[in-house]
């Protein structure tokens, strides 16, 4: 079955860095785009960024653009996104997404608290 692994996630204070990884299994994860989102409470849930399969092409919420990196690394099925500059409104829960086999997938996300 589709597992997804969320882990990284913790309380900083802003201007801090945390970098989330996500270890995924249960399908061919070089052949599908990952995606994390968040979700803060109140809110709705959003894309903070994705990335391609071999191109490895990245995509980025406005909000999180220049501070935030996507990455992985086929070999490990894993992804990681490495924040930076971490503010107050990056408070949410992320989560590790991919749609494959006529489903989307989410691990069970990680909390990520900035404030003083």
């Amino acid at each position: 079955q589709v597992q997804l692994v969320e882990s990284g996630g913790g309380l900083v204070q802003p201007g801090g860095s945390l970098r989330l990884s996500c270890a995924a299994s249960g399908f061919t994860f070089a052949s599908v785009t990952m995606r994390w989102y968040r979700q803060a409470p109140g809110k709705e849930r959003e894309l903070v960024a994705g990335i391609t399969t071999l191109t490895g092409w990245t995509n980025y919420a406005d909000s999180v653009v220049g501070r935030f990196t996507i990455s992985r690394d086929n070999t490990k099925n894993t992804v990681w996104l490495q924040m930076n500059s971490l503010k107050p409104e990056d408070t949410a829960i992320y989560y590790c997404n991919t749609y494959t086999r006529g489903a989307h997938y989410w691990g069970q996300g990680t909390q990520v608290t900035v404030s003083s």
